[in-house]
């Protein structure tokens, strides 16, 4: 599979200086938790869950959770968990194109990780993890554990992806004590944590909150300070931290706005796509963009997705430009080791080799997923073209 694997390829080569790379659920960790993008979330008691996760497929997802915890109801999961075993095993029985988006299923209890992979029986081989709640050094050890046990037993390798959002982790109080936990926990498991999801719904229930949809998550002071906390303690890049993706947006249509338009007119205008914009902006999609753009400035890469409109723009947001790939090559180019400062080869910024080291090396990671977009190719052609038909 590939980003943009659904456009044809000659519109890959109009929009891409670099093409985005190819992988499969057998590539490296590193490379799978850049690929992630944005994970589209589905409860696992859906009855056409199969050609659901076919449909997307062919729409541009490569990272699919297919849900047993919040998003159904407590007196739905035995059924919930009988029907993602027999769609897996539809899935399975179906010719194997390649396209199969990395599937994750989000678990109640440790529990029914080894139990799911034992009922899965061949179809495993489609799964690439578990999704574990409100993850904490206490509650996820025996998840991870069991993880572990469960991979052994079925000879397929599973990752974790741990959700972050215990009010233990929220409050003040036992913030450091509860990220300290869970740095030893998911250290200890680290070659099998893809990375960290962010849940800014339940930090935000724990205050009564609800964020409008013309206000993104950073503009929420308390659950601002928590993401800030969580990239400082968990993301770090000097090789002891893991990848955390950004939260979920909830909304999909504008009910009534009360701010303007945080969507500029100029790029839409260039690329004659003012229609574009909006239907952009009456599907909130301008909180979701701002969101986007703050989450990567803050550090954490991809994003969770409950609607599939929100799959296009995050993708579109994740391609490299070409000047960002142009400053990180200068920057690791090996005569360059010993340091330096250097005019960009757009001679508009200053590139301090050392400093901008790590963002660099991050950047070409990016580049390897999502590809680099032509010098003449902007965020509106990429969202265009990776708008289903």
């Amino acid at each position: 599979m590939r980003h943009f694997g659904h456009v044809t390829p000659e519109e890959r080569q109009r929009l891409f200086h670099q093409e985005p790379g190819v992988f499969t659920s057998d590539s490296p960790a590193r490379v799978l938790a850049a690929a992630l993008g944005a994970t589209l979330y589905s409860p696992a008691t859906r009855p056409t869950l199969a050609d659901d996760v076919v449909k997307q497929a062919a729409r541009g997802v490569v990272s699919m959770v297919l849900c047993l915890e919040d998003s159904i109801d407590d007196s739905e999961v035995v059924g919930a968990e009988e029907n993602l075993v027999r769609q897996f095993t539809d899935l399975a029985a179906r010719p194997d194109t390649g396209e199969t988006p990395l599937l994750f299923v989000r678990v109640r209890f440790p529990e029914q990780i080894p139990d799911l992979v034992r009922r899965l029986g061949p179809a495993v081989r489609l799964l690439s993890g578990f999704v574990m709640p409100k993850f904490t050094e206490e509650r996820g050890t025996p998840f991870l554990e069991a993880l572990t046990a469960a991979e052994a037993e079925s000879g397929r390798r599973l990752f974790a992806m741990p959700v972050l959002e215990s009010p233990e982790l929220l409050y003040r109080e036992s913030r450091v004590e509860t990220l300290e936990g869970i740095f030893r926990a998911v250290d200890k498991y680290r070659d099998r944590v893809l990375a960290l999801r962010l849940g800014v719904t339940d930090f935000c229930s724990s205050y009564g909150l609800r964020r409008a949809p013309d206000m993104t998550a950073y503009d929420v002071q308390v659950v601002a300070s928590v993401i800030a906390d969580v990239v400082n303690m968990l993301g770090r890049a000097d090789g002891t931290g893991f990848t955390v993706t950004g939260p979920v947006w909830e909304y999909f249509r504008v009910p009534e706005r009360m701010f303007k338009p945080q969507l500029r007119r100029s790029p839409f205008l260039e690329g004659q796509a003012e229609e574009l914009r909006e239907k952009l902006l009456e599907h909130a999609m301008d909180g979701l963009l701002r969101e986007i753009a703050l989450d990567q400035a803050n550090g954490l890469m991809g994003k969770t997705c409950i609607h599939p409109s929100h799959v296009p723009p995050v993708h579109a947001l994740s391609v490299v430009s070409h000047e960002e790939f142009s400053d990180a090559q200068d920057i690791l180019r090996p005569e360059r080791c010993g340091g330096g400062v250097l005019r960009s080869a757009y001679t508009n910024k200053m590139n301090e080799v050392k400093p901008h080291r790590a963002w660099a090396e991050r950047t070409l990671l990016r580049a390897e997923v999502f590809g680099v977009a032509r010098e003449d190719i902007g965020f509106v052609d990429l969202l265009l073209a990776g708008l289903p038909a």
